[in-house]
């Protein structure tokens, strides 16, 4: 795995945990601080799940720019579907736990079409279906980029939609790709051509930081404009989750390999997964410990962490480990400075 693209996976996760520390501390204090720069720094990031996203098929543009291996499917059943499944169910579970009045055979069937935390690896797998047919018809980016914006574009505001229909099944809507088309092709381009763009990024650095915050002053406009929801299902999102992507790939390549950045980033979709129902069962103590907002956010934030690395640690020992946490066994790598300046 090509070191940047560990600390950029680490970054999305630990973002992730963040928001959610945010979230959680706000239901166990009865809401959250009137505060429009923290309003504003929770809807960015928002930024993390559309980069999981997006660098998982930067990965496997890179490494299938032509076509999937035979063993293809059956790692992603096995380390990224199995998870999902498993985790739809403790989900479930827990929830079950903290509230015995819901019926839990739904909740499970709601998990499963994607109504739970992990919904976004049934975003990936379409985007392995779309490399598929775009690796088999040798479709080009250059007419395809510009159609997948504006399908996202369409289906965003689909999504704003008053229709009964649509408020009732809003939750299922951010489901299928064509709510992510433009995600996947842009890091399809970035992916197949990796060692040529890490090599501009890598010259062109400075530049990256004045997308970062152009990026974000889109969000303000969005924000002042009333377009103040937080969540992944902001049009909005997708300049700045390219934008930091390309910081982060750019800066990346010049940092050593940081032992703490490659284990999170091993321990990424578990951490994903499971950190979640940690915070539901720690958030109501940590929200106790302290009197200021920071300080219920940051204790939750890095409790989380340790317990949740600390179950996935203890989970990947299992001989069926794998299919609860996902891979936790990735290899470092980084690119030869000789062919990034001759790709």
């Amino acid at each position: 795995m090509i070191k940047e693209w560990n600390l950029l996976r680490t970054l999305a996760c630990l973002s992730i945990v963040f928001l959610h520390s945010t979230s959680l501390t706000a239901v166990s204090v009865g809401g959250y601080p009137a505060s429009g720069v923290y309003s504003l720094l929770r809807i960015a990031l928002c930024y993390a799940t559309p980069t999981f996203v997006i660098l998982s098929e930067i990965i496997l543009a890179n490494r299938y720019p032509d076509q999937l291996p035979k063993n293809f499917w059956k790692k992603r059943v096995k380390w990224i579907l199995a998870p999902f499944l498993a985790f739809a169910v403790i989900d479930a579970l827990v929830s079950y736990h903290l509230n015995p009045n819901i019926d839990i055979a739904v909740m499970i069937k709601n998990n499963l079409l994607g109504n739970y935390e992990g919904y976004f690896v049934l975003i990936i797998f379409q985007f392995y279906i779309l490399h598929y047919f775009v690796t088999k018809y040798n479709i080009k980016m250059n007419w395809l980029i510009p159609i997948s914006i504006l399908v996202m574009s369409l289906h965003f505001k689909v999504m704003e939609g008053q229709h009964p229909w649509i408020k009732e099944n809003l939750s299922y809507l951010k489901i299928p790709f064509t709510a992510w088309f433009a995600y996947f092709t842009i890091a399809y381009a970035i992916g197949k051509n990796y060692k040529a763009i890490a090599a501009k990024l890598q010259e062109f650095r400075y530049h990256t930081l004045f997308g970062v915050v152009l990026s974000l002053a889109i969000v303000l406009i969005f924000y002042k404009s009333g377009y103040v929801s937080v969540g992944s299902k902001r049009l909005d999102l997708f300049p700045l989750t390219v934008s930091i992507s390309l910081l982060v790939l750019a800066w990346g390549q010049l940092l050593p390999n940081i032992k703490i950045v490659n284990l999170i980033s091993n321990y990424s979709f578990g951490i994903y997964l499971i950190h979640w129902q940690v915070q539901r069962y720690l958030a109501p103590y940590t929200a106790q410990w302290f009197d200021q907002t920071h300080l219920q956010v940051f204790s939750l934030f890095f409790i989380t962490l340790l317990i949740s690395m600390a179950i996935i640690k203890v989970i990947s020992l299992l001989p069926f480990g794998s299919y609860v946490v996902g891979n936790t066994n990735r290899k470092i790598k980084t690119i030869s400075p000789k062919l990034i300046k001759t790709a």
